[in-house]
């Protein structure tokens, strides 16, 4: 036993005997560890192979939670895409604590493999002792397990965030975790891992529940509006006599079940102010538009959408958005993903309805469609609402992105391969993501990093419309739908020789440009819209200071939409007094520098007003376009006047706050009394 393990084992058992009452550790994590020796009688210090259920055992369970994991999956394959380099792996695992699903970097495979976080290994408590996955199942809650945290010494490098899945129910089913091996964050910074395994949680908690009254009725509702019909809202399933059948646990939460105060068999006119006539189908086809309703229980304000059975619809066939004619999406791909529609995407941004135009003339055609924009523009996030808005949507959508997966797997990836087929392939073998995506979309992110001898093979399988696994000789027919995406300029590639020709002109049916989003003329809308996302699961309503508003409007926001998730997310969970101020934002560069220098006019702060005034004119007249020089004049005499109260000035000058500061980068206005 080296040094380390002693001291650790020494710890947990000090701990557990209550030699340690001082030491930061938290309940939840001695609690567990006190189950681990007085219940499960383990051995802090003892190392021992992972408990890995054989395969006739795996394969049951996989059977057995089928509709659990192909749901998962698809959420986990777009949690994956946002944490893609930095070393987790996403596990999803059974009510036991069983791995059934993971999805891992394969240049981290071994390591991972190495701490036992393998397909078929059991995480349980009384298997592995505290850890994300074991102690989420025991404690019924989210849990981050952060290396000491774990009771064995041999897990002490790993850091797991757990979150468990409830079905329709309320019974724990399923386990999402987040873990990361030799992890060197500290254990505040699991705080956003935490959010996001959550939030994933949540959404596939819903998709199972839908699926599970898929038959039914289904009122979806939420004291906000704009929440109806994403993940944050609350659901009801009617029987057909207008009884509750079931309740997700946003529904109990929001209408307060809870002892005598039940929901499941009551009509739904006893808990909300909806007319006894809802049992009818008729009524029902006529209630698909959002309406205010109050609950009788507490007098509260709800905005409710009604989805009739299937049965119930006016063709009996897949139901339609009231005056939209847009399908419901299937249940497996409902949840924040299967509300993307094109519409909404585009905004109120004049390219990006025009990108939208050309997408839904062509949502349900062959033609191949490729995205250009800068990285964190939101290339998936389109190419799904494409793919929503067609005759697909029902089908579906495998996005991979080939500059996160190694050149020595990126084959094994695409084309799936037999059992056996080279060392480390699994005994089963793997379907490939081409053949995930028969009979649906194909989107190819970062085409641009598919090496050529792949694109060769992409090309074959475009043209024959049949892909052969590796170590396999018979081709196997598909149907698919291709998008794929480039922040780099292919056409400039094949010039340099670096893309195949015959490749890039069978993606380039059309190109459709997405705008870095400090160019978009909504910017403010998408701030807002983010925000309100990132702020629903808190409890207390949680608003951000004019001033914060200010510097996000000014950002450059080189990550583009990603980076402005991320900086909500993160200020949203840091900020104090449920308001969002300036000193909340992780922003290193508010792009006042960077606005400035591209457009040759920086300002030194400490020139007086009138030295800065003498500068800018110079420049003016060297730019020599009168028209410019007046707007640049007008818009500084606006700014001064209102002494920098940038709303005053917008409202002033009759534009919103992020035209005027498009306008004040194109000019070099610097923001601010400093800047005077």
């Amino acid at each position: 036993m080296n040094d380390t393990t002693f001291q650790h084992a020494e710890r947990v058992i000090d701990a557990v005997d209550g030699k340690r009452s001082d030491d930061g550790i938290e309940n939840a994590i001695s609690a567990s560890w006190s189950r681990c020796i007085n219940a499960h009688g383990l051995d802090p210090s003892r190392r021992q192979a992972p408990r890995v259920e054989d395969v006739t055992r795996i394969n049951e369970l996989e059977d057995q939670h089928e509709t659990l994991i192909s749901i998962a999956r698809l959420e986990m394959d777009s949690l994956y895409e946002q944490i893609a380099g930095s070393g987790y792996a996403l596990l999803l695992t059974d009510e036991q604590g069983v791995i059934l699903y993971d999805k891992v970097d394969p240049t981290l495979s071994k390591s991972f493999r190495s701490a036992g976080l393998i397909h078929g290994a059991n995480w349980s408590e009384s298997a592995e002792g505290t850890n994300g996955i074991g102690t989420c199942i025991a404690e019924r809650r989210a849990v981050t397990v952060h290396r000491n945290d774990h009771f064995r010494a041999r897990h002490i490098n790993l850091s797991c965030t757990g979150a468990p899945i409830l079905n329709a129910d309320g019974a724990l089913t399923a386990v999402l975790d987040a873990s990361c091996v030799n992890a060197n964050c500290s254990r505040a910074s699991q705080m956003h891992t935490k959010a996001m395994v959550s939030m994933s949680a949540r959404l596939i908690e819903k998709c199972l529940f839908l699926r599970r009254y898929r038959d039914h009725c289904i009122l979806r509702f939420h004291s906000r509006a704009e929440f109806v019909n994403l993940l944050h809202d609350a659901a009801l399933a009617l029987d057909e006599d207008g009884r509750i059948a079931g309740a997700d646990q946003a529904a109990m939460h929001l209408l307060g079940e809870a002892g005598d105060w039940t929901l499941q068999g009551r009509n739904i006119s006893e808990i909300l102010d909806l007319p006894a006539h809802i049992s009818d189908p008729v009524y029902r086809r006529s209630q698909t538009a959002l309406m205010p309703v109050r609950d009788h229980q507490h007098g509260r304000r709800f905005f409710l959408t009604c989805q009739p059975a299937p049965g119930e619809t006016q063709r009996g066939g897949r139901l339609r958005d009231a005056g939209s004619g847009r399908k419901a999406l299937p249940v497996a791909q409902q949840g924040v993903s299967a509300e993307i529609d094109i519409d909404t995407v585009a905004g109120s941004d004049p390219v990006m309805q025009r990108n939208a135009r050309c997408a839904r003339r062509l949502a349900t055609s062959q033609v191949s469609i490729l995205l250009q924009g800068p990285t964190g523009s939101g290339k998936d996030v389109f190419a799904r609402a494409v793919h929503n808005a067609g005759d697909r949507a029902d089908k579906p959508f495998v996005a991979v992105n080939c500059a996160a997966i190694p050149e020595s797997l990126i084959e094994a990836e695409l084309f799936g391969y037999k059992g056996g087929a080279f060392t480390g392939a699994r005994k089963e073998g793997a379907r490939g993501r081409i053949l995930q995506a028969d009979g649906g979309t194909l989107f190819l992110d970062e085409i641009g990093d598919m090496p050529l001898d792949l694109q060769t093979r992409l090309l074959r399988v475009l043209e024959e419309r049949t892909v052969t696994p590796l170590g396999s000789e018979r081709p196997i027919p598909i149907d698919i739908r291709l998008m794929s995406a480039s922040l780099r300029n292919l056409n400039d590639m094949v010039a340099e020789g670096q893309f195949r020709e015959d490749l890039y002109y069978r993606l380039n049916g059309i190109t459709l440009t997405l705008p870095p989003l400090r160019e978009r003329s909504d910017l403010e809308a998408i701030i807002r819209q983010v925000f309100d996302v990132e702020a629903a699961d808190f409890d207390d309503p949680i608003t951000m200071s004019d001033a914060a508003m200010d510097i996000l409007l000014q950002h450059e926001w080189p990550g583009n939409i990603r980076e402005l998730r991320n900086v909500l997310r993160t200020a949203v969970a840091m900020c104090e007094d449920a308001c969002i101020t300036p000193a909340d934002l992780s922003i290193a560069d508010n792009g006042r520098q960077k606005a400035a220098s591209r457009s040759g006019a920086a300002i030194s702060a400490s020139l007086s007003t009138a030295d800065t005034h003498a500068e800018l004119e110079t420049q003016e007249k060297e730019a020599g376009n009168p028209l410019e020089q007046a707007e640049c004049s007008a818009l500084r005499e606006t700014i001064e006047k209102h002494r920098f109260n940038m709303s005053r000035a917008a409202r002033a000058l009759g534009v919103s706050r992020n035209t005027l500061y498009r306008k004040m980068r194109q000019h070099g206005i610097e923001y601010g009394p400093a800047a005077r």
